[in-house]
C-alpha cells in the first residue's frame, strides 16, 4: 500500500483507531521503507531472520556508538543509560533528570506524548549547549557518508525529544571519516565528522507528524497491507522479513521453479515496470526483449535445463597464458574501527593467502600464509606474498580487482616491498570475466561467484562440505574469535584448520576452473596437492 493510498483509505473510513503504545524510531523508519515490514515487526516479530550481513552491521553500530561515549565525553562525567536495566519508564525519568542537572547523556529516551500518535526515541548523544539552556543532539553512524535515510532518522529524533520538552539548538549526524588514518595509542580523534542536519530536521516535522498517524493506522489494522516484493526489500535496509514474504508469495501462487530474481544484474526500468503491472514471479513469462544479454542467457538455459559453454571461446581467453602458472586468493578483515597503526576504517586488510602453483605436467603444489597472532599482519603477509609469488608466471584470480586493491595498498604502506608486490599485481589475470561470458549452468541461479560455479564444474568440490568456515563473511568471524585473547588453544587451532582448508580450496577450486576452461586434462584431486609451506 502506498502512501497515497493509505491516506485515501483513512479519510475514506473516516474511523479513528483505538490508542495504542508508542512506536520507536527503528518502527518508524521500518514504515518509511515499507508499509508491511511495520505491520510485521509489531505483530509478528518472530518471523524475522537478519542476515549475517545484517547482524555484522548492529555490531559495527554498536562498536561506533561505544568508541563515541569516549570521544564526546573524554572527562567521564556524563552518563551513559541502560534501556534493558532501566525499563522505558525508568529511562525516560533518569532522562529529565540528567537534563535538569544538564549532563551529557548516551542513550537519552524521549516520548512525545501524543495518546493515539505516540513515538518513543532514543538520542545516541545529547549535550548540554554552551548556552546554558538549549541541547545539541548527535546520532552517530557506523557508515562512512551521510545517507538520505539519515535525514528521516535526524527528523523523527527532532521531534520526539521536542515534544517531550527538550529545547534543540541543533542535531548532527556524526559518520566514519574513511580517509581518516588510525596513528595508534588509542587515539581515535578524528574518527568521526559530523553533519549539521538541523535544517533539515525542522523542515521535515509536518511530514514526521504525518508518518506518526499513518504508522499508528496501519497497525491496527488486523491484517498486513498487501505489499508485494521489490526493490524496497533490501533498500535502503536488508529487510528481515523476506524470507516470510517469499514463503507467502509461494504459497499464493504456487512456488515458482524459476524466479526472477535468479535473473542477474539490474533489472531495467523497463523490466521492472512488467513485472509490477503483470504480477510476473517466473522468468519464463517475461519478454526477451526486456533482457539484457546475460539475463537473456540465464533465461534460457534455466528454462531449458542445459548448460552453456562457449569452449572455443573460453579456451582463447585463456591461450595467451602459459603454464606455470599461479593462483591466489587473500582472506581479509575490515575493523570499522581500526586495531592497527596505519590502517583505515573498513580497509581490507589481508591475514592469509592461498596460493597454488600449476605446473606444465599437470602437477600442482601449495603454499600460503596465515596469521592468528592477532599483531597487524600487513608486512609479515607481504613478504611471504613476494618470497613466493614467482617472476613471470601469470597469476590467476576470481575477480582479480580485490587482489589487486590489496596488493597495491600493501605497496603503498611498505614502499620498500612495492616492487614486489606490484610486480605481481602486473601478472594478475582474472578468471571471472571468463566464466561469466564463457559459462553458464543452471544451478549457478544467476550467480558467477566462485561458490555457485564450482560446484556445477568439479561437484566434487562443495563449499557445503566444508567445517565451520564456508564462505568469507564466517572467515572473519573466525578470524575475530581466533585473536580473541580469550580464545582457548585448542579453539584456535580448529579454527586456523577450518581457515587453512576454506582458502585452499578458493586457489585449488581456480586451478579446476582453469582446467576445465582451458579444455586442459583432468587434474588429480585435492588431495594430491602438497603443501610446499605454511606459514
Amino acid at each position: 500500500m502506498t502512501d497515497a493510498s493509505m491516506r485515501h483509505e483513512m479519510s475514506q473510513r473516516r474511523c479513528t483507531f483505538p490508542s495504542m503504545r508508542p512506536l520507536s524510531k527503528s518502527k518508524l523508519l521500518a514504515y518509511r521503507q515499507c508499509t508491511k515490514r511495520l505491520w510485521l515487526e509489531v505483530h509478528s516479530p518472530g518471523l524475522r531472520e537478519d542476515s549475517s550481513s545484517t547482524l555484522a552491521s548492529f555490531a559495527n553500530g554498536h562498536q561506533v556508538g561505544e568508541l563515541a561515549r569516549g570521544l564526546y565525553d573524554p572527562q567521564g562525567v556524563g552518563e551513559t543509560l541502560d534501556p534493558q536495566a532501566l525499563g522505558i519508564g525508568g529511562l525516560l525519568a533518569r532522562t529529565r533528570e540528567l537534563v535538569l542537572e544538564r549532563r551529557t547523556i548516551f542513550e537519552a529516551g524521549f516520548e512525545n506524548g501524543d495518546p493515539v500518535a505516540g513515538a518513543l526515541a532514543l538520542a545516541d548523544v545529547l549535550q548540554p549547549h554552551e548556552d546554558g539552556v538549549t541541547w545539541r543532539m548527535v546520532e552517530v553512524k557506523s557508515s562512512t557518508g551521510l545517507k538520505n535515510y539519515y535525514l528521516d532518522d535526524a527528523a523523527i529524533q527532532y521531534h520526539v525529544a521536542t515534544a517531550s520538552g527538550v529545547a534543540l539548538a541543533s542535531v548532527h549526524v556524526a559518520h566514519i571519516d574513511s580517509s581518516w588514518t588510525y596513528p595508534g595509542d588509542n587515539d581515535y580523534s578524528g574518527l568521526l565528522v559530523e553533519k549539521d542536519v538541523t535544517s533539515q530536521a525542522r523542515e521535515r516535522q509536518p511530514e514526521v507528524a504525518r508518518w506518526l498517524r499513518e504508522a499508528h493506522w496501519l497497525v491496527s489494522q488486523g491484517q498486513p497491507p498487501a505489499q508485494p516484493r521489490g526493490r524496497h526489500c533490501s533498500q535502503p535496509f536488508a529487510c528481515g522479513f523476506q524470507a516470510h514474504c517469499r514463503q507467502e508469495e509461494d504459497a499464493q501462487s504456487g512456488h515458482e521453479q524459476h524466479p526472477i530474481d535468479w535473473l542477474p544484474g539490474r533489472k531495467s526500468r523497463a523490466l521492472e515496470a512488467h513485472v509490477a503491472t503483470n504480477a510476473v514471479r517466473g522468468m519464463q513469462h517475461l519478454p526477451d526483449e526486456l533482457l539484457g544479454s546475460a539475463q537473456l542467457r540465464v533465461k534460457r538455459h534455466t528454462l531449458a535445463g542445459t548448460t552453456y559453454f562457449d569452449a572455443k571461446g573460453a579456451t582463447g581467453a585463456l591461450a595467451g597464458h602459459s603454464l606455470p602458472a599461479l593462483f591466489l586468493d587473500f582472506e581479509t578483515i575490515a575493523f570499522v574501527v581500526p586495531i592497527w597503526r596505519g590502517t583505515r576504517p573498513y580497509e581490507q586488510v589481508p591475514f592469509q593467502f592461498s596460493l597454488h602453483r600449476l605446473a606444465p605436467d599437470g602437477t600442482h603444489a601449495h603454499t600460503g600464509f596465515l596469521d592468528l597472532s592477532g599483531q597487524d599482519p600487513s608486512e609479515w603477509i607481504a613478504r611471504a606474498l613476494i618470497a613466493c609469488g614467482g617472476t613471470a608466471e601469470p597469476v590467476f584470480a576470481y575477480n582479480k580487482s580485490f587482489e589487486s586493491g590489496r596488493l597495491r595498498a600493501l605497496a603503498g604502506r611498505f614502499p620498500a616491498l612495492a616492487s614486489g608486490l606490484l610486480g605481481i599485481d602486473a601478472r594478475l589475470v582474472d578468471l571471472l570475466p571468463v566464466a561469466s561470458k564463457f559459462y553458464y549452468h543452471p544451478a549457478q541461479h544467476g550467480s558467477w561467484s566462485i561458490k555457485a560455479v564450482l560446484p556445477t564444474i568439479a561437484p566434487d568440490l562443495d563449499y557445503a562440505n566444508l567445517d565451520g568456515v564456508q564462505d568469507g563473511g564466517g572467515a572473519q568471524g573466525a578470524y575475530i574469535e581466533a585473536i580473541d585473547p580469550q580464545t582457548s588453544g585448542e579453539r584456535k587451532a580448529e579454527l586456523r584448520q577450518q581457515l587453512w582448508r576454506y582458502c585452499r580450496l578458493d586457489t585449488y577450486g581456480m586451478v579446476r576452473l582453469w582446467s576445465h576452461f582451458s579444455q586442459r586434462s583432468c587434474l588429480p584431486d585435492m588431495s594430491t596437492s602438497i603443501d610446499v609451506a605454511a606459514v
